[in-house]
């Protein structure tokens, strides 16, 4: 079943859904420092987040295949309006670690919602386009998806200055649920059966090209995200944070860390048009060229540790080879997965992806307080070598663009 218009309403929804992500993360990030919360308290407030990923990815797997697709991305859309209006229900007067709990509850409920989202979206890639626009496609979806993440980041920071945290919530969630009304209009018919008999435990897959693809994955995003959620942002803010220029600094690193998001997202989209074809030698060889420029930053760190514009402009760089990995990744675990199981295998791998970015997360805030900035590229240059190790297994073979 071939759909352009179903690809167009699968990825609209999608595009909605990541902006209120991406919104989400910084008001919630903003709202609660002004609060007075510790970096550590805010931190909390995201572990569960990412925890849910690897979980969710699985059993959203399993769930498109059983009851479909259509139906796995009406729960995701769903349960974000719910965690949005949720985070109405905070009441100021609670006790820190009372509001802590209640966020870190909701944040794992959006991160539930983020990965039914994402694997019914993606999956759904697989049977709407032709098998010879796979590439292009799947990586349009994928990098439009992280620029529009990141134009969140812009969006979460306006509507707090300009509405405040609640309204900017009852906003959002009243968008969202538009887009829902949408989407159960006009998602194509052919999407909502599934199968049965599918049992959970066919969720594990036993192809050896998207198990080694799958632990590829998960050090690639670890390599990413050992650098990029704690150890960046602070070193960075208090790089800049000179003569008092704290609420300068605090605008230098968002915008940094949206725009490195936004021309990500742009390059993923672009990697097609680049390249030409996808095949695991593309993939290796855009993995060595990802280890050298993060060991090269790391170096110029060293050299020059007072400096931020080597490091900025080393990670951008980082940032545009990291976005050619992993459109390569996003488009080979598509071409590897079986037309059956599309939706298992794609929840396997990007589960393997959620525990690359648990483990990264916790390995910036650990790395970064051993050894600062330093050695979080040092591991990051580390882990890209591991993910290219992985891939060397994946048995070489001709794929089609």
């Amino acid at each position: 079943m071939t759909s352009m218009k179903g690809y167009a309403a699968v990825t609209g929804a999608y595009w909605a859904f990541m902006l209120t992500d991406g919104a989400l993360r910084m008001l919630v990030l903003l709202h609660f420092y002004t609060l007075g919360f510790s970096p550590l308290q805010l931190a909390w407030l995201f572990v569960l987040y990412e925890i849910a990923g690897i979980v969710t990815n699985l059993s959203a797997g399993w769930l498109a295949a059983r009851f479909g697709l259509a139906l796995t991305l009406h729960l995701g859309l769903g349960l974000q309006v719910v965690a949005l209006v949720a985070l109405t229900r905070l009441d100021p007067a609670w006790a820190v670690g009372t509001s802590v709990l209640y966020v870190m509850l909701v944040q794992g409920a959006s991160g539930v919602a983020k990965d039914l989202a994402k694997t019914a979206s993606k999956s759904a890639v697989k049977l709407l386009v032709p098998e010879g626009g796979l590439f292009k496609w799947v990586a349009a979806l994928t990098g439009s998806k992280n620029a529009i993440k990141g134009l969140g980041f812009f969006v979460g920071a306006g509507l707090l200055a300009g509405l405040g945290f609640e309204a900017a919530l009852g906003t959002m969630a009243g968008v969202l649920m538009a887009v829902l009304i949408a989407v159960l209009a006009f998602l194509p018919a052919g999407l909502s059966g599934g199968v049965k008999g599918t049992k959970f435990r066919e969720v594990l897959s036993s192809d050896p090209r998207i198990n080694w693809l799958s632990a590829a994955r998960t050090f690639l995003f670890g390599a990413r995200d050992v650098w990029f959620v704690v150890a960046l942002p602070i070193w960075l803010s208090a790089t800049l944070a000179e003569d008092g220029a704290e609420r300068a600094a605090f605008l230098v690193t968002g915008s940094f860390m949206a725009l490195w998001v936004i021309g990500y997202g742009a390059m993923q989209a672009s990697t097609p048009r680049l390249l030409g074809k996808g095949s695991v030698g593309k993939a290796l060889a855009w993995a060595g060229i990802l280890a050298a420029l993060v060991a090269g930053t790391a170096a110029a760190h060293a050299a020059i540790p007072g400096q931020a514009w080597p490091v900025l402009v080393g990670l951008m760089a980082f940032g545009l080879a990291f976005a050619v990995n992993s459109a390569l990744h996003s488009y080979l675990i598509l071409h590897f997965a079986g037309a059956k199981r599309v939706t298992m295998d794609v929840g396997f791998y990007y589960m393997a992806n959620a525990a690359g970015r648990l483990m990264g997360t916790v390995l910036s805030g650990l790395c970064f307080q051993l050894g600062g900035l330093g050695l979080s590229l040092g591991v990051s240059a580390a882990m890209v070598l591991i993910s290219a190790l992985a891939l060397t297994r994946i048995p070489e073979r001709p794929l089609p663009a």
